[in-house]
């Protein structure tokens, strides 16, 4: 009977979380990113490429050979996750470090047609996975979302680089 009444206590007691985020909403940003940030961790695993070196192959895609040194800071990934993310993808084949003839102290990763053909596989769920992830959201407030997220994550805005 007690638990019976305790769990009748705590439905009828509003979600703290709620109001916390309201309130605050540096937390509220934080807990929804590790969500996303969960989601995305298990999407990647699903599909056997990780995040960062999707992110990786999309950027050497998009942009052409670059070093490991832009790389992680235009990702804004640390320098020694880099390191191993593209040791990860050239033992794959995916991508190949070359002395970057501009500047022999670096390399330039550049991706392989191996890696493109990654990359366009895992490129194919991101739609349903986004779909998924972010359903409570209308379009619209998904758009919103999007330019927010864009103005804090220009640099010198929110601690960014």
């Amino acid at each position: 009977m007690a638990t019976t009444n305790r769990a009748a206590t705590d439905r009828a007691r509003p979600a703290y979380f709620a109001q916390l985020a309201a309130e605050r909403l540096d937390i509220a940003l934080c807990r929804a990113s590790s969500a996303v940030a969960r989601a995305a961790d298990a999407h990647a695993t699903e599909e056997g490429l990780g995040v960062g070196q999707h992110l990786v192959l999309q950027m050497l895609d998009a942009v052409g050979p670059c070093s490991q040194q832009a790389l992680s800071e235009e990702l804004r990934i640390d320098r020694s996750v880099m390191v191993s993310i593209c040791d990860d993808l050239e033992q794959s084949g995916h991508i190949r470090r070359e002395r970057n003839p501009r500047d022999r102290r670096s390399y330039a990763v550049t991706i392989t047609d191996s890696g493109r053909r990654r990359l366009a596989e895992a490129q194919a769920s991101i739609p349903a996975f986004l779909e998924d992830t972010f359903r409570v959201l209308t379009p619209d407030e998904r758009g919103q979302l999007s330019a927010i997220l864009g103005k804090l994550l220009q640099p010198g805005n929110s601690g960014e680089q």
